[in-house]
């Protein structure tokens, strides 16, 4: 069956990041997990790590800012539910490239 909709556009990030998952050390037995994606955690890094404003964010990342906003909405409110829960916070998976040159085109790159 052929995939329906518009593919998604591959999100830039300049980081990879240094851990991949998050463990509560309170709660015994196996926790929960609440998960986002590479491209949620680059998002998170540069608006509230970094500090960088929403619309500059999104040109790094070559998403639009309204983009951006909802990427951001999805990654905060999963980190926010791993706290609240004691859950597990995996860094895993999305659609990105990862890169540090500024005048990197994502259209122009094809995947193997």
């Amino acid at each position: 069956m052929p995939l329906r909709g518009r593919p998604k556009k591959y999100r830039i990030v300049r980081t990879d990041p240094k851990v991949s998952q998050f463990s509560p050390r309170g709660r015994p037995g196996r926790p929960d997990e609440a998960g986002i994606t590479i491209d949620e955690f680059e998002a998170i890094r540069l608006s509230d790590y970094i500090g960088m404003p929403q619309k500059e964010a999104a040109q790094s990342m070559h998403i639009s800012q309204q983009t951006f906003s909802r990427v951001l909405k999805k990654a905060r409110r999963a980190v926010a539910k791993g706290l609240i829960n004691g859950a597990t916070i995996k860094i895993q998976g999305g659609q990105y490239v990862v890169t540090t040159h500024k005048d990197f085109q994502p259209n122009s790159y094809k995947k193997a």
